[in-house]
């Protein structure tokens, strides 16, 4: 019943911007960290960056100074804003979210992922 949606991928010349978002939406669940993967054709799945509940960030180094992530708690909602993006940037990106259900446990749940291109 936990429903995880992507959306902001696309295809934008280098030196250009797009701004990933993730909801999750449901109930019965408190979000916990959250985080954006990437994996482009022919490699293995990459962290890219992560927020944790009480709002510390942490990067890739192939992103830092480029790429930011935040988050709308009120709203379930992980974004990440990039910046400055180049040809090999390019991959399926994917969130990631951990949700503390009320009841007891936790899950991870995987967005769909949404193709970032960046091509001239």
């Amino acid at each position: 019943q936990v429903q995880l949606v992507e959306s902001g991928g696309g295809l934008v010349q280098p030196g250009g911007s797009l701004r990933l978002s993730c909801t999750a939406s449901g109930r019965d669940f408190r979000v916990n960290a959250m985080g954006w993967y990437r994996q482009a054709p022919g490699k293995q799945r990459e962290l890219v960056a992560d927020i944790t509940s009480g709002g510390s960030t942490s990067y890739a180094d192939s992103v830092k100074g480029r790429f930011t992530i935040s988050r709308d708690s009120a709203k379930n909602t992980v974004y990440l804003q990039m910046n400055s993006l180049k040809p090999e940037d390019t991959a399926v990106y994917f969130c990631n979210v951990d949700l503390d259900f009320f009841e007891g446990g936790w899950h991870d749940y995987w967005g769909q992922g949404t193709q970032v291109t960046v091509s001239s």
